[in-house]
């Protein structure tokens, strides 16, 4: 797929401006428009209302998006001269194309609505967790393939500001992750997929189910002072930690009260 810079004057009109040509390319030109929500992606001369795009005849409608900065996990419909088509669409001399974002909240067809995140995004992992949404983490930088395929093979949505690792075609489904400030992160996930939420149900550690343990089954594994405290505990039945409710529950139960507020409702009236 090659596809040339924009040039000419910002207008509205897909027919205005011109297409750039290189290295003796002269394929359809077609007349694209990025939704407002899908421009950032793109560079800056593409991110005028209509720009001109030189395909080279052969590639689809899906590449075409792709090569501009666009990933398919962030458009929703695609609209050819006015007709709503596929990313398998091969675009003809003189189409107008319009690509709109993925509408919210996104249902996601076939399985369980799990998560895979990569492993810029830990600290979002364990406030879903916090949340009992299943989001599968490695602390440790697996990879690219692997994530993909772990996407594919588990059909989980993979998680992740990195436009590359969501555009690899073994993966199953994915979302770009677009803050880097963690609160405004979880507030873009819960919207967009709109999972069911059962705090205080996982392990924040290793995503495994949580259940009540008694203090004596657990004393062992306290500190004194944690044992002459407190006494009210769980345990994670994978990797065996034990919660209770120390120092850092007001914040935890901050970060949980503001989710139920704003989601805790969202699943069941959309069902």
């Amino acid at each position: 797929m090659i596809v040339k810079p924009g040039g000419g004057p910002e207008t509205p009109s897909p027919r205005a401006g011109r297409a750039w040509h290189a290295g003796g390319v002269n394929g359809p030109e077609i007349h694209l428009s990025l939704a407002p929500e899908l421009r950032f992606f793109a560079v800056q001369e593409r991110r005028r209302p209509w720009t001109a795009v030189v395909t080279d005849g052969a590639s689809t409608l899906g590449h075409v998006v792709e090569s501009l900065g666009v990933p398919l996990t962030e458009v929703g419909r695609l609209v050819v001269n006015g007709e709503e088509t596929g990313v398998s669409h091969l675009p003809s001399a003189g189409e107008t194309v319009e690509v709109h974002p993925v509408v919210r909240p996104q249902r996601v067809p076939g399985a369980p609505l799990r998560f895979l995140l990569d492993v810029h995004l830990g600290t979002l992992a364990r406030r879903l967790r916090l949340l009992g949404v299943d989001a599968a983490y490695e602390s440790e930088d697996i990879g690219d393939p692997e994530l993909a395929a772990r996407s594919a093979a588990q059909r989980r949505v993979l998680l992740s500001r990195d436009r590359g690792l969501l555009r690899r075609r073994e993966l199953w489904a994915g979302a770009y992750v677009y803050s880097d400030r963690p609160d405004e992160q979880l507030r873009d996930v819960l919207g967009r997929f709109t999972p069911s939420l059962a705090p205080w149900t996982r392990c924040t550690a290793c995503n495994g189910p949580l259940e009540d343990a008694d203090k004596e089954s657990v004393r062992e594994l306290l500190q004194h002072g944690t044992r002459r405290t407190y006494e009210v505990f769980a345990r994670c039945t994978v990797c065996e930690r034990v919660y209770w409710r120390g120092a850092h529950h007001a914040r935890l139960e901050a970060i949980v009260s503001g989710a139920m507020s704003e989601f805790g409702d969202a699943r069941a009236a959309l069902s």
